[in-house]
């Protein structure tokens, strides 16, 4: 782990608020499952909040500190009524988890085109929609930080086995647009950074990757809390090392 500062900003967890995409399942899961335990107020957001049996229980057990919120990141209009809905909230951090893989086996000469579109849809382009519809939002708070789960896949530098090209690509994808965001909102003071979860025994993972959602994520968050301007616009592993592009 890097010695990067911490940035606490003066405030108790408690105060705090996060909002994360994709929160009712796997690594979104694990996100709203700590954070709340930590004593964050917790926005998670979903496609369908009724059978996200999952989060409804973790909303009852910790008693109001957990809001499940409707938002399907394809859908301009869903993100934009989730931000109006959420209009008072303040949010602290903000995190990107939600993503899909898309249809198995697609490399050259191998492509589903219409998969393709609609990975790309989830993994590059809802995570801006996201962004844009709660820039305010994060504006208002102390941290000012957004965080976008990418993946190690999307690193130009380190692909040396091909394939996987719709996945692939909408992570690089997703990269290039979170390094523009961080400059297009630095004069808001918004802090944007990619984080690679690395291999996770999820349902993209398989059974057989070493890091278990739990470890990942805690990694991760420890990791975020470091995070402050000097990161803004950087791609990082898990374990804190910066990743190549």
């Amino acid at each position: 782990m890097n010695s990067r500062k911490s940035h606490g900003y003066g405030r108790s967890c408690a105060a705090r608020a996060v909002l994360i995409t994709g929160a009712n399942r796997w690594l979104g899961f694990e996100f709203a499952r700590q954070y709340v335990a930590d004593g964050w107020r917790v926005f998670a957001a979903c496609r369908s909040p009724a059978a996200a049996t999952k989060l409804q229980r973790l909303a009852q057990e910790t008693e109001g500190m957990l809001k499940i919120v409707a938002m399907n990141v394809t859908d301009a209009e869903s993100v934009k009524n989730a931000a109006t809905q959420a209009k008072d909230v303040v949010i602290d951090v903000l995190i990107n988890s939600a993503g899909i893989a898309g249809v198995p086996g697609q490399k050259t000469g191998n492509v589903d085109y219409e998969s393709w579109a609609h990975v790309f849809d989830v993994n590059a382009m809802g995570p801006l929609r996201v962004l844009e519809s709660f820039t305010d939002h994060v504006a208002g708070s102390e941290r000012r930080l957004m965080v976008t789960i990418t993946s190690g896949m999307g690193s130009l530098a380190d692909n040396t086995s091909g394939g996987s090209i719709a996945y692939r690509s909408s992570k690089a994808a997703v990269n290039m647009v979170m390094r523009s965001a961080a400059f297009d909102l630095a004069p808001r003071g918004i802090i944007c950074v990619l984080v690679n979860p690395g291999w996770v025994r999820t349902d993209m993972g398989g059974p057989k990757a070493p890091l278990s959602p739990q470890e990942s994520v805690t990694a991760m968050r420890r990791l975020i809390d470091t995070f402050g301007p000097n990161q803004s616009g950087k791609f990082y592993n898990y374990d804190g090392r910066e990743y190549p592009w």
